[in-house]
């Protein structure tokens, strides 16, 4: 038998003389003698001869033992790993040439192992494939989708980085329609317009009030902007206006500026911006409202003649008659003792707007209209203004409105409620925008509230209320006139007799004259940032409005304006969004 073998393998020999040995070679090889050694008569009647299968012999021309290989299929036999012809010798079996030192494994450790998975690799990547899906097999996307609208949102943001297929279910509108609509979102509150280093940052810090904890988000967009307003409308949030310096581009100086009037759009889902139409007028710290409408109204407005307008020049003394007064002071002056303020007053030649809802059976009830009012603010010479601007979403457009009423005032604060647009002016005037009639209606009230004019006051609606935050001298006990310390009182306008009455006391003394105060559904929030002793400080309160009164609680302190500058006080703005 061991002569037939050698027999055969004469042929091989001849064939492999001129070739360098190979690992595909050599396995070829090996399976082709062990088909042929079966055929012969199997391993038992071999062994017996003290001759070993397992091992493949491959002699050269001068007869010596070239290679020595195991192509055995056992892997689990540790021993059997590193086989040679010098390993058979305790079966009688010697090599032809050489001693066991001589003899050359053609395999070194391990490589047994990597031909057996290399031939097996497509059955190992489908159970590698079963085992990564092993998840997602008793896991229908519905019940994904439903598991996903759960989690809070900065989890959420963190599980888009999972997969494709993650990231694609949480993107789609249906996911966060859902997700509104199913109460699974939380507030965060948003601050702008910091400064740090004596520049404008371009850090927005936002608070999730859920988890009481800040984040921070770089937007290289903002950086050299100050002085702009803000507005959470939805899911986003609308910059409108701002300054930026000329001379020293990303310092807060207005010696040299120029006043902005583009809109930008900052989407904290997508963590983008994009533009909206620019306003017709560059304003810095405009007075903002949103108002939603359906999306089956339409804005008409009644067009004005060409012999309808007339310009008016300034009657004053000491100012010539050449100029037109861009600011129209002077129809102030003129119209001051003229009009009675508890009549609704329209300015000249200003035509109102009108709503008319269309009738159509096409209308998607299902898509979210609204309008953002902009009104005051300063212009491109740091004017107060008293135009007003509307924004209609759906046609990206801006369309100027009647101006505020005469001898106003500068307008220091406004809110949306209740359909009205209220603002209120630092002259301590009330006035409402009627928005689908287009008007401004003047609002008296007796007394106003008493307050400190270095503080401007704080319009707030909440729950369909009308608020005012406002700082006043509180006297102390027995001592009647005498000032002892400034609190912040809340005030709340009743409407029937047009009178306002003191609600509550702000736990917090007002070292911020500019602190910013928003409300969110119950609550109001208010972020306090003042400079004492060379360290800036700041105060985050909420206050839960409830029929029975207002309960403040403290929910962040000294956690945000250690590394910020005293400048963030007045450049601040701050807006809320569900997320």
């Amino acid at each position: 038998m061991t002569s037939e073998r050698l027999t055969g393998e004469e042929p091989l020999q001849q064939d492999l003389e001129s070739l360098s040995v190979s690992k595909r070679l050599v396995r070829s090889v090996s399976q082709k003698l062990k088909k042929k050694n079966h055929r012969s008569g199997g391993e038992e009647e071999d062994d017996s001869k003290g001759i070993s299968l397992r091992c493949l012999t491959l002699y050269g021309r001068g007869g010596g033992c070239k290679v020595g290989a195991d192509t055995g299929d056992d892997l689990g036999d540790s021993c059997g790993r590193r086989r040679s012809n010098a390993s058979e010798e305790g079966k009688g079996y010697n090599p032809i040439c050489g001693n066991e030192e001589t003899s050359v494994d053609c395999f070194s450790y391990g490589m047994r192992e990597k031909f057996w998975r290399r031939s097996n690799r497509k059955s190992l990547e489908l159970e590698g494939a079963l085992q990564n899906k092993s998840m997602n097999v008793f896991l229908p996307d519905d019940i994904l989708e439903m598991c996903l609208l759960r989690l809070p949102f900065i989890s959420l943001v963190n599980a888009r980085m999972v997969c494709k297929k993650w990231r694609n279910l949480t993107m789609t509108p249906r996911f966060w329609r859902m997700r509104q609509e199913g109460s699974f979102q939380s507030p965060w509150l948003f601050l702008f317009g910091v400064v740090k280093d004596g520049c404008c940052s371009a850090e927005i810090h936002a608070f999730d009030v859920s988890f009481n904890q800040w984040h921070k988000m770089n937007s290289e967009v903002l950086k050299g902007r100050f002085l702009f307003s803000v507005a959470g409308i939805h899911d986003d949030v609308y910059v409108v206006g701002g300054c930026s310096s000329l001379a020293n581009f990303g310092k807060v100086d207005k010696s040299s500026f120029k006043t902005h009037k583009s809109v930008l759009i900052f989407s904290p889902l997508m963590r983008t911006w994009r533009k909206a139409a620019p306003m017709k007028h560059a304003r810095s710290s405009p007075i903002l409202g949103t108002y939603e409408i359906s999306s089956d109204c339409l804005i008409i407005r009644n067009q004005q003649t060409r012999g309808d307008r007339r310009f008016y020049r300034p009657r004053v003394g000491g100012v010539s008659d050449v100029y037109e007064d861009p600011h129209r002071l002077s129809v102030r002056r003129q119209f001051r003792h003229s009009l009675d303020e508890n009549e609704v007053t329209f300015l000249p030649n200003v035509k109102p707007y009108k709503f008319v809802k269309l009738k159509s059976e096409h209308s998607n009830k299902d898509q979210r209209r609204f309008l953002l009012i902009a009104v005051g603010g300063l212009g491109c010479w740091d004017e107060p203004l008293d135009s007003g601007e509307i924004y209609d979403s759906m046609s990206n457009k801006w369309t100027e409105i009647q101006r505020l009423p005469v001898d106003f005032g500068i307008a220091c604060s406004g809110v949306v409620c209740n359909g009205l647009f209220y603002v209120y002016s630092e002259t301590d005037k009330l006035a409402a925008y009627d928005v689908e009639k287009g008007y401004w209606v003047r609002i008296q009230t007796s007394p106003f509230p008493p307050r400190v004019h270095e503080y401007h006051p704080k319009l707030i609606c909440c729950n369909s209320r009308l608020f005012m935050l406002s700082v006043s001298w509180c006297e102390g006990e027995g001592q009647i006139g005498r000032r002892n310390k400034a609190v912040r009182k809340l005030w709340e306008l009743d409407l029937m007799p047009l009178t306002w009455r003191e609600v509550s006391i702000h736990p917090d003394a007002p070292m911020d004259w500019n602190a910013a105060f928003i409300a969110d559904k119950n609550s109001i929030f208010g972020v306090e940032m003042f400079k004492i002793f060379g360290q800036v400080l700041d105060f985050l309160t909420v206050g839960d409005v409830t029929d029975a009164g207002i309960n403040w609680s403290h929910i962040s302190r000294n956690r945000l304006a250690q590394e910020l500058d005293a400048a963030s006080c007045l450049t601040k703005s701050m807006a809320v969004l569900h997320l």
